[in-house]
């Protein structure tokens, strides 16, 4: 056998080493919340062409099911409770290889904010051709507002992600209490947002709503899922889907939980719940399914460029809809039986288009390469610019809704940022060279 064979024949067994080692069940859950955003946005936003020009309506919106509906698609709470096992995941291998909070959170923000680079520069360049072209204010601001509604995960979920090695301690120490304070918490800021009558005040629960469902997935990470009766896993479903139905029907919180998202609200949390304790329900045939290599082959496809289809998939598909406007294809009336029969083909034209996208970004898309012996992450307040500078444009996009200098500030932003989560210094108490 050749020296070549051999070194393929190693890769070969390391690779099936890795799959043998890793939760699949996590990646397949991974890729199908990424697939689900894409379908509820290709079913949402409806063009339409009629006398009066083009308009935009929601055709799933409008259907009688829907808010009964949110109650299972609203996925993301538990892609937080799978991120959570991630970073659980992610926490330890960083502390067995040496590691510390440093390294741990600059990799975590590079790999999650890479591939915003070139879509913040992209949405300057075309809102800035747009608005020189005198696009009249209200429809630019329509469209930039659907293009930048994804855009809120990066800043949600960087601010999880610099929390990691903290609640990781915290979860060690004591992790029934650290669930029960995050929720308590959240109770409170929604008790608060109720009270004065304030919107921005909900703000506060990026942190209690999604580290709660986080810390889930710390649990998940342990075994602990694993470790309960089914009995008791559907018990505890039904109980949090218990509870969601007397809080939602008092008027506070609304029973459409996509309205319960930005900012997050505390029926989230028991959503996350709910939907932790039903993944480990069909955990078995979900393992099964992915011992097949039809279903591996589909999660590596879409699951390694799921970052990018997540943030291109929306301004993707309003683009989309421009040309096919421009070029004079047949529009069918959102919402008509031939406007739902033309969704399966919208929905594989977007994700082939989003991932000859991330094919061609792939670059923007890698990790941080770990550190070398003798070297070290920038010091905290180095560290603590670049999530500012890469969180802080994602955070205006949900506060303020996507603009032409919005866009401007994370094109600057977000790339200085990860330069400096890039950077190495030398070690303490090794000399530079």
């Amino acid at each position: 056998m050749s020296t070549k064979n051999v070194q393929g024949s190693h890769i070969a067994s390391d690779v099936r080493g890795t799959i043998a080692q890793r939760d699949l069940v996590v990646d397949l859950i991974r890729t199908a919340c990424v697939v689900l955003v894409v379908v509820v946005h290709v079913t949402m936003v409806g063009v339409g062409v009629s006398d009066a020009g083009i308009r935009v309506t929601s055709p799933l919106q409008e259907l009688d099911w829907y808010v009964a509906a949110t109650w299972v698609g609203q996925v993301m709470p538990l892609f937080f409770v799978v991120g959570g096992f991630a970073s659980a995941v992610g926490w330890r291998s960083t502390l067995a290889r040496g590691g510390g909070a440093r390294d741990f959170v600059s990799t975590r923000l590079v790999r999650l904010f890479r591939p915003a680079v070139p879509l913040f520069a992209v949405l300057t360049i075309g809102l800035g051709i747009a608005t020189a072209l005198g696009t009249p204010a209200a429809m630019l601001d329509e469209v930039a507002f659907g293009i930048g509604a994804p855009l809120w995960f990066l800043a949600a979920y960087g601010i999880t992600q610099c929390c990691v090695p903290l609640m990781a301690r915290l979860h060690a120490r004591a992790p029934w209490w650290t669930l029960a304070g995050l929720l308590v918490l959240a109770a409170a800021v929604d008790a608060l947002r109720f009270a004065t009558d304030t919107a921005e005040v909900g703000l506060l629960n990026l942190g209690p709503v999604w580290l709660f469902a986080q810390q889930l997935g710390f649990l998940w990470a342990d075994g602990w899922f694993a470790r309960r009766s089914r009995l008791l896993l559907a018990a505890v479903a039904v109980g949090a889907y218990g509870l969601l139905v007397p809080m939602t029907s008092v008027g506070l919180w609304a029973p459409d939980m996509l309205q319960d998202l930005n900012p997050p609200m505390l029926p989230l949390a028991l959503l996350a719940v709910a939907q932790a304790c039903l993944v480990q329900l069909v955990h078995a045939p979900l393992t099964r399914l992915m011992r097949t290599r039809a279903a591996q082959g589909t999660v590596f496809v879409l699951g390694r460029d799921g970052m990018t289809i997540y943030l291109w998939h929306l301004p993707l598909y309003i683009a989309l809809n421009g040309i096919g406007l421009l070029v004079g294809l047949p529009f069918p009336t959102p919402g008509s039986a031939t406007w739902w029969a033309t969704r399966p083909i919208a929905l594989v034209v977007v994700l082939a288009v989003a991932l000859a996208v991330a094919r061609g970004l792939r670059r923007s898309d890698r990790p941080l390469p770990r550190l070398v012996p003798g070297t070290d992450r920038p010091a905290w307040p180095v560290v603590a610019l670049a999530a500012c500078c890469t969180i802080g444009p994602a955070f205006a996009v949900m506060q303020l809704h996507l603009s032409l200098g919005v866009a401007l500030a994370g094109a600057v932003l977000v790339p200085i940022g990860v330069w400096l989560l890039c950077r190495t210094v030398p070690a303490v108490g090794v000399a530079r060279a």
